[in-house]
């Protein structure tokens, strides 16, 4: 009975994580500091996401959409308090890649085909989360997150330029194509009061910023550029403004399926739904590191996902975590979820009466707002340092880079071969794991030999295998101890140092068997110690560790060493390079070991 209570509380706290912060509402700091919090990040969602729409390559009001439910549904069933979900850019831009293809020409039905890839991308994340898969997002290295988020931040901001400049050119079928003739365009053909507006909100924004980081600086600069806008007439002078917004809340409707489309978009998708997650819990422990909140990955899921499917439901488009916004939410001093409802319910409140104040924003405006945001978003240092700790892992961040910028906008193509790159390489380090040759050091501990310049036994050999031994890595691992024995003509004992093994397979054991035999019948003996429960359970299971060799598995370095010494004939044990005196005069004394002692 108390273990059905236990499941059912479990079920209840994941259905109803808001309970956990909605009493504490009823402090009036929590819940002032909520408020502010909730109008200084409304005050900057509002441009933002009508920005972000316009990079997804829809109208500017489906980023309102998209600020208003959405926002309320990821912080009520979401696990971070702080985290604010909405548009955002990366998965602005995946979404104009995934729907570059259907960019028929009609905007009523490109409009549909987003709302239906948000559904998709919800349900695909709703899906991980309940069935406790959130390990999934592991697929995406970080090495492979930082190398896609460069190429797509310079994506962004270049496809802002024809926005910038006022001009307009046909698509190409990559985005550095695109790019370039929209310079050629900008050479002869600059819409001078359009390039005006979008230096002066650029410049505003980054003043403002850097001296008077309290006031908004997009709240300043769209409010700013729409009243002169509105002065100078901008749109009769040719210049495109944000135009007519519906006025009032979107209405609910399913999203219309197309079957055949929708299948060619699970990549996407599924592209989209990992990526947007990465983004997200990548916020949430940059926030938890400083409330020390405890995070749950897969609350986290189901937040997300809810929130994707209640975009598409309210007419909206994908959403994910945002950094610059989840920054102000807690700076602002949010202390529940109850912040990100209230930005979500001044959204309505500017769908309800504000959108007819908007018509004269300029989309110069918007195109700025986008450059600035996404400019934080380019940092090559954690590839630099990611070169530092693991030179693969920088290589295969520089390649899913270029790949981004020249496969775009077909990006997930770059994100699928920085994955299985990322998989490749955690499958090559796992087939040649590190096999370290031991030997006494003059602390009396066994140390790496070749690190430590030591000198190594001619008739004991120890070797310490760092992974799990199975079907990818037995072979390696035989060679290996053939080589030594090879490289050691007098060698009567091998010890196996087993504390770096934590598991090993059919194949694994098999090995060990017939190699034990192998050495057997040289006149070897194969000694294993500090051997871990779980393998010593399958060497008692398949008789290898049976009556007749049960002596062969010592619990401890020492142990087997011993073991070793009392068992050869003629052994100056006081002088062997295994014991705290290294003067025996038959170690191989090399300052440097050769090739075949390492």
């Amino acid at each position: 009975m108390n273990a059905l209570n236990i499941i059912g509380r479990r079920l209840v706290k994941r259905a109803t994580p808001f309970t956990e912060w909605l009493p504490e509402l009823k402090d009036s700091k929590v819940l002032r500091a909520d408020l502010i919090a909730g109008l200084s990040v409304a005050l900057v969602l509002v441009p933002q996401s009508m920005a972000y729409a316009q990079l997804a390559g829809l109208p500017p009001y489906y980023g309102l959409y998209a600020s208003f439910l959405p926002v309320m549904i990821a912080s009520l069933f979401g696990s971070s308090r702080q985290v604010h979900t909405g548009p955002v850019a990366v998965v602005s831009l995946l979404t104009a890649s995934a729907l570059a293809p259907y960019a028929s020409g009609d905007p009523a039905q490109y409009a549909a085909y987003a709302i239906m890839l948000a559904l998709m991308v919800g349900i695909f994340q709703l899906s991980l989360g309940l069935l406790q898969l959130g390990f999934f997002v592991d697929f995406l290295s970080h090495p492979v997150v930082i190398g896609f988020t460069n190429g797509a931040a310079i994506i962004i901001a270049t496809s802002q330029l024809g926005k910038i400049f006022g001009v307009s050119a046909e698509r190409a079928e990559h985005h550095y194509e695109t790019v370039w003739r929209v310079i050629e365009q900008a050479w002869y053909h600059t819409h001078m009061p359009t390039l005006a507006f979008g230096i002066g909100a650029l410049a505003l924004m980054i003043i403002l910023k850097k001296y008077t980081p309290r006031i908004p600086g997009v709240l300043a600069a769209v409010a700013i550029t729409t009243l002169v806008s509105w002065l100078i007439k901008y749109e009769e002078m040719g210049g495109k403004v944000v135009g007519a917004i519906p006025q009032g809340l979107p209405a609910f409707s399913f999203p219309d399926i197309d079957i055949e489309v929708a299948t060619q978009m699970i990549a996407s998708a599924i592209a989209i739904g990992l990526i947007g997650f990465t983004e997200a819990i990548s916020v949430a422990k940059a926030i938890a590191a400083q409330t020390r909140q405890r995070l749950d990955a897969n609350q986290g899921l189901i937040g997300q996902g809810l929130a994707n499917i209640t975009s598409s439901l309210f007419q909206g488009y994908a959403v994910s975590g945002s950094f610059s916004r989840s920054a102000i939410n807690l700076s602002s001093g949010a202390k529940t979820g109850f912040a990100a409802v209230f930005s979500g319910f001044i959204v309505m409140l500017t769908l309800l009466f504000l959108t007819p104040l908007l018509y004269h924003l300029p989309q110069p405006t918007l195109a700025a707002v986008i450059i600035l945001a996404v400019f934080n978003l380019i940092k090559f240092k954690p590839i630099k340092y990611a070169w530092r700790v693991q030179k693969h892992d920088a290589i295969v961040s520089v390649i899913t880079f270029v790949l981004t910028l020249a496969l775009a906008p077909h990006l997930e193509q770059s994100i699928l071969v920085g994955v299985v790159l990322s998989m490749g390489l955690y499958m090559y380090r796992t087939m040649r794991p590190r096999i370290a040759i031991l030997s006494m050091q003059p602390n009396g501990t066994l140390g790496d030999a070749q690190a430590h310049i030591l000198k190594t036994c001619p008739k004991i050999s120890i070797l310490r295998f760092d992974g799990p031994l199975f079907f990818a890595n037995t072979g390696y691992f035989e060679e290996k101890v053939l080589e030594r024995v090879a490289a050691k003509p007098d060698l009567k004992f091998i010890i196996i140092d087993a504390e770096g093994i934590n598991e090993i397979d059919a194949t694994g054991e098999e090995m060990l068997h017939q190699l034990a035999m192998r050495l057997n019948n040289l006149q070897i003996e194969f000694l294993f110690c500090r051997t871990k429960k779980q393998v010593m359970d399958v060497f008692l299971r398949t008789g290898f560790a049976g009556e007749a060799w049960l002596d062969h598995f010592l619990p401890t370095e020492d142990e087997a060493i011993h073991y070793a010494w009392e068992r050869i004939d003629h052994c100056d044990q006081g002088h062997c390079p295994l014991s705290m005196d290294d003067s025996c005069p038959a170690s191989t004394g090399l300052k440097k070991l050769a090739p075949s002692d390492q």
